[in-house]
């Protein structure tokens, strides 16, 4: 992406990188789901408590 840390004016700075994302290459398709990285939460036993 365009660096735009030198631009003061955001509108300016939004439209910089607006054009540097159009003229970058597509990414490509996900190998994996979004989600997979993230650590799984355990579900609790329902119903009458273990102890």
């Amino acid at each position: 992406m365009a660096n735009t840390k030198k631009v003061e004016d955001k509108q300016e700075r939004k439209q910089l990188k607006r054009d540097a994302r159009k003229k970058a290459a597509p990414k490509g398709p996900r190998t994996g789901a979004r989600g997979s990285n993230k650590a799984s939460v355990k579900k609790l036993a329902r119903g009458q408590s273990k102890r």
